[in-house]
């Protein structure tokens, strides 16, 4: 194949329609919009609007509640934390905090504190200190020689 043959597929672009352009064009005069009225007009914004009638998303009932003071964690795999250990960013030998995860660039921000889950294999002992983590991630870790404890979570500084 050559540069020259490429080809899009089939179907794939097509042609903007130019409207009022003549009559000839099938969207000449008033290009396709129909005498007067608001929507002939330029500016129009009615996506929700139902002419005075009550709108069809206030008519429904509302479900579900976001809880204000929710915490949210930094999510990290024992996968990610046993390949920063292989390329030497983190250091197996010492305890591994919430603090030498952000330092090593394992996790971008720490938000409430820092949670361990179990994908991915970790072959190597290591002593883990986070906020959170899953049954799996432990049990995980303790299969592999190491030990994971969870903290309890400081107050948000």
């Amino acid at each position: 194949m050559k540069l020259n043959e490429l080809r899009d597929n089939p179907g794939a672009t097509q042609k903007k329609k130019r409207v009022a352009r003549g009559p000839g064009s099938g969207k000449g005069k008033m290009a396709g919009r129909g005498i007067k009225g608001q929507k002939s007009r330029s500016g129009v914004a009615i996506n929700g609007y139902e002419g005075g009638q009550m709108p069809l998303y206030q008519r429904l009932p509302k479900r579900g509640f976001n809880k204000p003071n929710r915490k949210k964690f930094a999510v990290i795999n024992l996968g990610i934390i046993a390949k920063y250990i292989e390329s030497g960013k983190l250091d197996a030998g010492q305890t591994i905090t919430e603090d030498a995860l952000l330092a090593s660039g394992a996790v971008r921000r720490k938000l409430d504190g820092v949670r361990v889950l179990a994908k991915g294999e970790i072959g190597t002992k290591v002593t883990l200190e986070v906020t959170g983590a899953s049954q799996a991630a432990v049990d995980a870790v303790a299969a592999a020689g190491g030990s994971l404890t969870v903290t309890t979570a400081q107050a948000a500084e």
